[in-house]
């Protein structure tokens, strides 16, 4: 192709938004205006993940309205890029032959996921109203657990059977419009739908048109049960390179399928809901949760955290009579905690992403230990040798300087045994690390930081 050939307005450049202040005042102004033709316009103008990202940055008035002006018209593929609670807002301001539409108009996975976050309610009335092929198949997916492979599955894939021949699985996929509309495999399957192989798309395409299915089929191809954990299935996807796997049901019978771009949200969800647990958080808490619902989501550790706080203040209150003595002790006691605390939450986040990721395990785990024992121990004398100089110019105290430096050795290396102990302990009878490690690696590292500083403190310097 000549470079005279291409034409620019053909090529879409993906901005990646997020919108500046002057692009979502436009929006604003438009809806305000209720210029319905120019806000349509500006959102076919957007890509559909930018849509959804502006809607949740709309106020809910704006978003009533922006729904109102544009909802029947707006893309359907709109509706599964949204936030749950973005989506419970937009789903409360259109009727139901919208809603309806833009159901069957999507992906039967991306029809799951809108219709997942529905109440029970507003799902039963939508599904009614779906023709009884396409609610099977929607209602068979809202059946399996929420987490699973059989809700992150979609329903439309090209299956074969062996005995075709290449010819006639290309006049196949050229003329059944049932078929969807982007794939890069194709399933081959016995009578009873059971999976038994898979010839990638560009091997269909390369060989000759009298050559049987049969003879280029990939029988060491991956398949999942629809009843396995997501988490487990991206973990294939990651370690195996693959583009899609067959799902199947108790009867070994395929009923869906799983690509890349599916378990790339479930690797991104995952990830996020993981950093927010190690920060005491509800997995699934957004930006666009009303103020009740953060509050109970959060109240519940901070009262957990109150609790290990109590526990902390009660180890100084044991050495009140120290520390009335010796003034510096409170000016260097936090030094100590806060170090601490920081070098087990350096080795805790070590851990929890390496036990989500099975890179942690029983049978390595006494190596990362000691390998982490190691990091404690020499973090530890180098931080002493500072500190500890410090401590002695600080307050002209060689022995204060000495107190501080074997304070700062004992709780680094204590840190670090909690920071990986803990976790591998949770993991071990079936509690997720993520959640509750933090509060008890705080807890340790405190208790330990206050109790080796004041100890040694009362030995070394006021008996």
């Amino acid at each position: 192709m000549r470079e005279t050939d291409i034409n620019p307005s053909n090529i879409e450049l993906l901005e990646g938004h997020s919108f500046d202040t002057v692009e979502l005042q436009l929006f604003v102004e438009l809806i305000e205006s209720a210029n319905a033709e120019g806000l349509l316009d500006e959102v076919h103008s957007l890509h559909v993940s930018d849509v959804a990202e502006l809607l949740g940055l709309l106020s809910a008035d704006n978003r009533q309205n922006f729904i109102s002006l544009i909802g029947k018209r707006m893309p359907a593929e709109v509706f599964a890029e949204l936030d749950a609670n973005v989506l419970s807002d937009v789903v409360e301001y259109l009727d139901l032959e919208t809603l309806v539409s833009a159901v069957q108009d999507l992906d039967s996975d991306e029809a799951v996921f809108v219709l997942e976050d529905m109440d029970e309610a507003d799902q039963r009335e939508v599904l009614e109203q779906i023709p009884e092929s396409d609610r099977i198949v929607l209602q068979r997916a809202l059946d399996y657990p929420e987490s699973s492979a059989g809700r992150l599955m979609r329903s439309e894939y090209v299956v074969v059977p062996p005995y075709w021949s290449v010819g006639q699985t290309i006049d196949y996929l050229r003329e059944d419009d049932n078929l969807p509309d982007e794939f890069l495999e194709v399933f081959v399957v016995e009578p009873t739908h059971k999976p038994i192989g898979v010839v990638p798309l560009n091997r269909v395409l390369r060989s000759k048109r009298p050559v049987s299915i049969q003879s280029i089929i990939e029988e060491d191809f991956t398949v999942v049960s629809a009843d396995m954990d997501r988490e487990q299935v991206a973990r294939l996807f990651e370690r195996y390179n693959l583009v899609s796997v067959a799902v199947i049901d108790d009867d070994l019978r395929m009923v869906g399928v799983i690509t890349a771009d599916d378990v790339l949200e479930v690797i991104n969800e995952e990830a996020g809901e993981d950093i927010l647990r190690l920060g005491g958080v509800v997995a699934d808490e957004t930006v666009t949760d009303t103020v009740f619902e953060a509050f109970r989501g959060r109240f519940a550790w901070l009262l957990i955290n109150l609790g290990t706080a109590i526990l902390a203040s009660l180890v100084i209150g044991a050495f009140g009579a120290s520390i009335e003595k010796m003034v510096a002790l409170a000016i260097l006691m936090p030094i100590v905690a806060s170090m601490g605390g920081n070098a087990g939450t350096q080795t805790l986040t070590i851990a929890v992403r390496g036990i989500a990721t099975r890179e942690l395990v029983a049978l390595n785990s006494r190596r990362i230990i000691l390998r982490e024992l190691g990091i404690g121990l020499i973090n530890g004398l180098l931080f002493a040798v500072i500190i500890g100089l410090v401590g002695a110019v600080w307050f002209n105290d060689i022995w204060l300087g000495g107190v501080l430096a074997l304070s700062m050795i004992v709780t680094l290396v204590v840190a670090a045994l909690a920071g990986i102990l803990i976790p591998i302990g949770l993991d071990r009878i079936g509690v997720d690390p993520a959640v509750a490690s933090s509060v008890f690696v705080t807890t340790v590292t405190d208790v330990i930081g206050f109790l080796a500083f004041l100890g040694f403190a009362t030995v070394f310097l006021l008996v």
